[in-house]
């Protein structure tokens, strides 16, 4: 299972456990809450009830006097009134009167005048002095329907000669409990909603972090040219920016090693030939010999030293080229107006083997890149078409834009690249016979063309063309 699935697999157990918990203890806690509440108003009202209706108590006209006429109208009363949606079109309490022996002698409803209410927890407790309530059911045979009876004691000065007891249906709080468990349990998908959109973009963010740091790990490893990715400590991404930081200083160590051990092996082995040629001549230098043969072997000596030159002023060129991961400078380029340069300061060799250039330069030709690198790359291409061309031959040279691109290419009238040779043409040192000297170059052209072409996000292809017979390269970048 990939890190991202894992981590919005744990992330949601987690929210999924701690959701449950909670909605567990609200939902469940609506109910007692909202009961809670209300014993706390009918405590109130019981107290304040009783301290009225003290005086008919103790006069013995409870039932009829004015505590009992003021109440007469109570079942008829319409409040109006609109709560939380819902409308209270009746009052809900329910006042009874016992006197000290437990018998009730004031029922507002009329239902239980005359009965012994002396056991019911409300009036029992209440008569010892002590806080009396209970929760019942409304009758022996609705025992599911409870009502909650709170009552406060009656005195006469500092003796109990009653209890008053407010009693209010449970039933009465249903639509407020319940319309709250679902306001919970709505803000509950809410927030499963909101967490599940943070769960995904948390881990769309590890998740794309990792890939980033693995596609540029793998981009290494398959040797590519591969920008480290932007991690700003400044969004959040600390350690994974360590993390980044520390894989590209991983790299250029290893990049380091390999890269002075593998220039050294080459280096070593390209430097064998001419030195080779250089000593021999030179040793046939120190014994008598004709003039003509004497001028032979010193121009051999010199001509090697030229290619060595040549050999280590590329090698430098490539290896800077090669340590870049991005472009240092960055300008506007006219390819065309960069070509006829280029031309101009080939024309003595073009002359020098009678070669017929044409070219096809579109004004505009814009790329943006560094002038100095494109300038390397354009001139090592077109250096290996005049190499290879006949004596006589024709040089076609182009810079097109085509669909949003800026088309480079340089087409010889030479062999052409044999087929074994078509996939080394690019590898540092490979060089391929001119067709007139036999002779070889230091085989780091090429290379450098492609290194340049990558750092520019380019494309280039060398391709054999036939009618006539000869080899076409093109570089295309993007204008």
């Amino acid at each position: 299972m990939r890190i991202g699935l894992r981590l919005l697999f744990a992330f949601f157990l987690v929210l999924g456990l701690a959701l449950f918990v909670v909605l567990r203890v609200f939902i469940e806690e609506v109910k007692p809450g909202t009961r809670l509440a209300m014993e706390d108003s009918l405590v109130d009202a019981a107290n304040a009830l009783a301290l009225v209706a003290a005086p008919d108590l103790k006069a013995g006209t409870i039932a009829s006097g004015s505590f009992a006429q003021a109440l007469s109208a109570l079942p008829s009363v319409d409040p109006g009134a609109t709560i939380w949606g819902f409308r209270k079109s009746r009052i809900d309490y329910r006042i009874t009167v016992t006197d000290a022996r437990g018998i009730v002698v004031f029922d507002s409803r009329g239902q239980d005048l005359g009965k012994d209410h002396s056991q019911w927890n409300d009036v029992l407790r209440t008569l010892r002095g002590e806080y009396g309530a209970r929760s019942s059911g409304e009758s022996e045979y609705d025992a599911d329907r409870t009502v909650m009876h709170v009552a406060a004691p009656v005195k006469d000065g500092q003796r109990i000669i009653g209890v008053l007891t407010v009693s209010r249906p449970n039933q009465t709080l249903e639509p407020y409990i319940q319309r709250s468990r679902d306001r919970i349990l709505n803000w509950s998908w809410v927030l499963l909603g909101l967490s599940l959109a943070i769960g995904l973009l948390f881990t769309w963010w590890i998740a794309s972090s990792l890939s980033r740091l693995r596609g540029y790990a793998n981009a290494v490893a398959r040797g590519e040219r591969a920008e480290l990715p932007r991690m700003g400590r400044l969004s959040g991404n600390t350690e994974f920016a360590d993390l980044a930081q520390a894989v590209e200083r991983m790299r250029l160590k290893l990049e380091d090693k390999a890269y002075v051990e593998n220039y050294v092996h080459t280096l070593t082995h390209e430097l064998k030939s001419p030195l080779a040629a250089i000593r021999g001549a030179a040793e046939l230098l120190q014994e008598p010999m004709p003039e003509a043969d004497r001028e032979r072997f010193a121009g051999n000596i010199q001509r090697q030293t030229e290619r060595l030159q040549q050999l280590i002023d590329r090698l430098l060129a490539l290896a800077d080229v090669e340590q870049l991961r991005q472009l240092r400078k960055v300008e506007p380029v006219d390819l065309a107006v960069l070509t006829r340069e280029l031309l101009h300061t080939a024309e003595p060799t073009l002359r020098r083997k009678n070669l017929r250039l044409q070219t096809t330069l579109d004004e505009g030709a814009m790329v943006r890149g560094d002038r100095f690198l494109i300038a390397q790359a354009l001139q090592n291409l077109l250096d290996n078409a005049i190499d290879f061309s006949p004596q006589g031959g024709a040089l076609v040279v182009a810079a097109r834009r085509v669909d949003g691109l800026v088309e480079w290419s340089v087409r010889d009238e030479g062999p052409g690249v044999p087929d074994y040779a078509a996939d080394r043409i690019f590898d540092r040192f490979y060089s391929l016979p001119r067709a007139d000297t036999q002779e070889k170059s230091s085989g780091l052209g090429l290379c450098l063309v492609k290194e340049v072409s990558e750092l520019h996000g380019g494309a280039l292809r060398i391709d054999n063309v036939a009618d006539p017979r000869g080899c076409r390269a093109s570089w295309t970048l993007p204008a």
